[in-house]
């Protein structure tokens, strides 16, 4: 849906500020009545702009506060070493982001835990045991300066 007007884009705005902003709250700010900026969303969502509303939740207020950037080396690159690992990635909950990579390493992955403890025993024990790591590289964030999941429209 590459074809966005102008009303679609200030949704998509306002819903990435709010996304439980009620639809009467979201016509008036974005200057279309409540019944076209339902059709649109389902319209957004039906084509794969909008997934799932969820609310973000601090780190710290539960403990979660250590964010490292962690390189990833794989020992092989078949299809089924790559699915293997990929289902570990995600069955993972301190893993909270990963990427496939290009460059000298394969993935990048955000580890978030509650202090360095965790996070060593996540590497030694986990991590670096899975049969498709290679290696791995840690950077542990020291601070926060910038965070957004809005993305621009």
């Amino acid at each position: 849906m590459k074809d966005l007007d102008a009303i679609d884009r200030r949704i998509i705005k306002a819903l990435q500020e709010d996304g439980t902003i009620t639809h009467n709250d979201l016509a008036e700010r974005v200057g279309a009545s409540s019944a076209s900026c339902w059709r649109r969303i389902k319209a957004l969502e039906a084509a794969g702009v909008l997934g799932r509303t969820v609310r973000l939740v601090n780190p710290q207020a539960i403990g979660r506060g250590v964010n490292v950037m962690c390189n990833v080396r794989m020992n092989s690159y078949t299809l089924d070493v790559r699915q293997a690992f990929e289902k570990f990635v995600r069955d993972r909950a301190e893993i909270i982001e990963c990427f496939s990579m290009s460059g000298d390493w394969d993935y990048l992955m955000r580890v978030v835990v509650p202090d360095v403890e965790a996070y060593n025993h996540f590497m030694m024990h986990s991590l670096l045991n899975h049969p498709s790591v290679a290696g791995a590289s840690s950077h542990f964030a020291l601070a926060h300066t910038k965070y957004s999941t809005a993305l621009p429209v």
